[in-house]
């Protein structure tokens, strides 16, 4: 037996593994979705999504995109996982996102095919829209750069291309890299820690979904994961995961404060001994 068999759960409810079928719709969340939507059905060209470590950027990123519709939208993820990248993989990575074939060596030349594809897509009455996570690893003026250019392309008027930025908090100062580029920000958005009443129902939101229809944790020991998380969906989630584990392995089938703090201490979250000033429920 595991937590899920002692605790009546389907499947683990706290992963911080990216499932859309665990996506919780928080306030903010559904804000951003209709920023950033808009941004994309009006083709204003580039938005920028920013949030801490661990606040839901990448699960953000990868609604949006199965949100957009197939047949309205010539649409595509692309992650950066490492800062060296250079404006050549980048051109390419972009080319190959939007569908065009036998790409040529030379940058002019691959900057002629993205642009004959994005016309050809605009003939098909198609938007498109690259959504770029990660995009702090951008580091270098030349990269900014290489945006502006892609911007520039239009045809009657309109933008050929929008980009939605997701990152940390110094994407910011990367997109001052190139001042003409950070003018273009048509739409930012900043994603924030969860107070407590959101961390609540996220918790309940993520036990419901993985078949518990009962309170696990105690209102004392949701505050105490709001406290020690700061709110941060992918500490909450990391809280949550072992206090259910702990649980287990002590026989309670009801989370509650101590629980929750003798995980935070384990998981460094919390100095054992320390006064950490949570207001118990009365």
């Amino acid at each position: 037996m595991d937590y899920l068999e002692f605790c009546n759960l389907k499947e683990h409810p706290f992963s911080n593994a990216v499932d859309n079928k665990f996506y919780f719709n928080s306030a903010q969340h559904a804000e951003a979705i209709v920023r950033i939507k808009y941004a994309i059905d009006t083709m204003k060209g580039l938005a920028v999504v920013i949030g801490d470590i661990g606040t839901g950027k990448t699960t953000l990123a990868r609604r949006i995109l199965d949100e957009l519709e197939e047949d309205k939208y010539e649409a595509a993820l692309l992650v950066v996982l490492h800062s060296s990248v250079t404006t050549d993989w980048l051109m390419r990575k972009i080319a190959m996102q939007i569908g065009v074939r036998n790409l040529v060596d030379s940058k002019v030349g691959m900057l002629g095919q993205i642009y004959e594809r994005l016309v050809e897509l605009h003939g098909k009455g198609l938007k498109v829209v690259v959504l770029i996570d990660e995009v702090q690893m951008f580091q270098s003026r030349e990269i900014m750069e290489e945006f502006r250019g892609l911007l520039n392309m239009e045809i009657s008027g309109r933008k050929l291309i929008t980009f939605i930025f997701f990152g940390l908090p110094q994407t910011e100062e990367f997109l001052s890299l190139d001042e003409p580029l950070k003018q273009r920000v048509a739409i930012k958005y900043r994603l924030r820690a969860f107070d407590e009443d959101t961390t609540r129902e996220y918790i309940q939101h993520r036990l419901k979904v993985a078949g518990c229809g009962r309170s696990i944790f105690t209102p004392d020991a949701i505050k105490a994961i709001r406290f020690y998380s700061k709110g941060i969906p992918r500490l909450i989630n990391t809280v949550c995961d072992n206090a259910l584990l702990e649980g287990f392995l002590v026989k309670k089938d009801v989370i509650d404060r101590d629980i929750v703090e003798s995980v935070a201490v384990s998981l460094g979250l919390k100095i054992e001994g320390l006064d950490d000033s949570i207001p118990k429920e009365k």
